[in-house]
């Protein structure tokens, strides 16, 4: 199916045409038909030659209702420029195309209505003038009367051309189908109807309501009048949703893929039309079927933000435009540029942003968002419409090259920095490193972590494998050269202090495995349990406290902690009459 909208002058004849190709009445309103004047969207469809179906939308034509005409066209990939040959280019027509070439619509179709009324060659020529400085400039124009049939069959084939140029849809994105109207069909409950531009709808699908996020079901599904199983863009869909009241969806709301799309009320966008320093400090932005109205800050000579009455699911790259009401005035097409735009807060933030926001197209690139970003979440771009192509640096954190460089870089400084600051800690803490790296994510500095750097117990540190600081490891060395081949004798506190090692130093011996503390100023090697549970394994079971200390070689001092340690660890068995027996003696 291919979806196009018509666009023109009230009284020009655009309904009048869609019943002559389609034979259905696009008037939905009694007050529609009594007036001989369309006041809200129309739709109807038909078969072309080719075979492939065509619907369209029709919308009203009096400035008084501009709102439900752009509501039309904002999803419709193509228009059917309508001009009365009796009456040549009017001010509807004028705002009409304005709107049109403000969102982008390139394709479409000249249609000189009336043809049997007046010679259709002066408003053709009228009409192709003004077109000519327009996205619809050059489009295939053709003559009719909706009256008495004259230039139908032309009209067709037309049509035919045109949706033959139409780009092929992405069948694969997500779904955003902005509603253009809902209503309540007894026994059904709520139906909300809209143009499907991309993605697929099957029944069954959940969905999130955009205003609210509250997750919906879909209940059926119909297209051209038909209940289907599923919609394939691009398509006229009413979708009727499960166990949702009719006020909670109304034009203007979207129906979306959960978890594919970001609310926003600020954005920054790129103005073609009038020049930005000229805009009123508040204008209505449509986009697909919304009307929101929007606080306008210039930026750069073509740049603005936008402040949003309402957030709104946009992307990178969407196509809008910016009307005041007041004057019945398209200012102009804008193209979002960024939807998560950063705060300015500071005294030349908004020229250093207008100079960041010269080099955006609002195509979207990665590469790009990661340079300014730094560091973003894989899922924040998706919602913002940037696709991720590449593997995340931790989580689903995505970092751009150059900084992540420079932030191993300074993570090696800062560890340096720490270990000069707290000579007895093993290591810098995770979490002081995130911060004095301004990170967001403690994933990220362990991340971060390349030889000679490694991570224990939530450090980082560089001074080798046992993550000891030099003096210390130092004064380590010196107990075990003296001390290794007496592995059950522990030096007394006067000696300690002459190796260098106080309190603190041993507390840092003792954190990084180092030295075994027993008590306080009775400290050991570390392999002295195992060695002693192999020693007193070749004892008589059970033995006493006594011959324990002898067949260690050491002292009371040393023999109880040691021997209250292996109880503990559940190496020895305390006996009702104070002996021990070894219960696991070491492989």
């Amino acid at each position: 199916m291919w979806v196009v909208a018509t666009a023109g002058h009230v009284d020009h004849g655009k309904s009048t045409l869609v019943r002559a190709l389609t034979g259905m009445e696009p008037d939905r309103w009694a007050e529609e038909r009594r007036r001989g004047m369309t006041i809200d969207l129309g739709f109807a469809w038909t078969t072309l030659p080719s075979g492939g179906t065509i619907a369209f939308v029709d919308v009203p034509g009096h400035e008084r209702f501009v709102p439900n005409m752009l509501a039309g066209v904002g999803p419709v990939p193509a228009a059917m420029i309508v001009v009365a040959a009796d009456e040549g280019w009017m001010p509807q027509s004028g705002e009409h195309l304005a709107a049109l070439h403000a969102l982008g619509v390139s394709y479409g179709l000249l249609v000189v209505t009336r043809a049997d009324l007046a010679d259709p060659g002066p408003a053709l020529a009228q009409a192709r003038a003004q077109l000519a400085a327009t996205s619809l400039a050059g489009v295939e124009a053709v003559a009719v009367s909706g009256a008495t049939g004259a230039g139908l069959p032309q009209l067709r084939a037309a049509l035919d051309r045109l949706v033959a140029r139409l780009p092929d849809p992405a069948r694969d994105a997500p779904v955003r189908l902005w509603v253009d109207r809902s209503f309540t069909i007894r026994g059904s409950g709520t139906v909300a109807t809209g143009t499907i531009g991309g993605g697929r709808l099957r029944v069954g699908d959940q969905l999130e309501l955009a205003d609210t996020g509250e997750p919906v079901r879909v209940r059926g599904l119909h297209s051209l009048g038909t209940a289907r199983q599923g919609v394939d863009a691009v398509a006229r869909v009413a979708v009727n949703l499960r166990g949702v009241s009719r006020d909670r969806v109304a034009r203007g709301d979207a129906l979306l893929t959960p978890g594919r799309f970001r609310l926003t009320d600020l954005l920054d966008v790129r103005l073609a039309g009038d020049p930005a320093a000229e805009l009123p400090a508040t204008l209505t932005l449509h986009v697909g079927s919304a009307a929101v109205p929007a606080r306008v800050r210039p930026l750069g000579p073509d740049t603005v933000r936008l402040r949003l009455a309402r957030p709104l699911p946009l992307l990178v790259g969407d196509r809008a435009l910016l009307r005041d009401p007041g004057r019945h005035h398209v200012s102009g097409g804008v193209t979002v540029l960024d939807v998560d735009p950063p705060p300015l807060s500071r005294r030349g933030a908004a020229a250093a942003r207008a100079t960041v926001l010269a080099g955006l197209d609002g195509r979207p690139d990665l590469a790009g968002e990661l340079r300014r970003r730094r560091l973003a979440r894989a899922g924040d771009l998706t919602r913002t419409g940037v696709p991720v192509t590449v593997a995340p640096v931790a989580g689903d954190w995505l970092a751009d090259p150059d900084h992540w460089r420079d932030l191993g870089a300074r993570l090696t400084e800062e560890v340096t920095r720490y270990a000069r600051e707290h000579p007895l800690e093993p290591g810098a803490p995770v979490d002081v490193l995130r911060q004095r790296l301004d990170l967001p994510d403690r994933a990220l500095v362990e991340a971060l972590v390349r030889a000679p750097l490694r991570v224990r117990a939530g450090r980082v540190t560089a001074t080798g494998t046992d993550g000891l600081p030099a003096p210390v490891a130092r004064a380590v060395d010196r107990v075990r050269a003296e001390y290794g081949d007496r592995p059950f004798q522990a030096p007394e506190a006067h000696r300690l202090a002459d190796l260098g090692l106080g309190p603190r130093e041993i507390g840092a011996a003792v954190r990084a495995g180092a030295l075994l503390k027993l008590a306080d100023n009775v400290v050991l090697l570390p392999g002295a349990v195992d060695d002693a549970v192999r020693v007193l394994a070749r004892l008589p079971q059970p033995f006493t406290l006594s011959a324990a200390r002898q067949a260690l070689d050491t002292t009371r001092r040393v023999a109880v902690p040691l021997l209250e340690l292996l109880d503990r660890r559940g190496a020895t068995r305390r006996l009702p009459d104070d002996a021990r027996e070894v219960v696991a003696p070491p492989v």
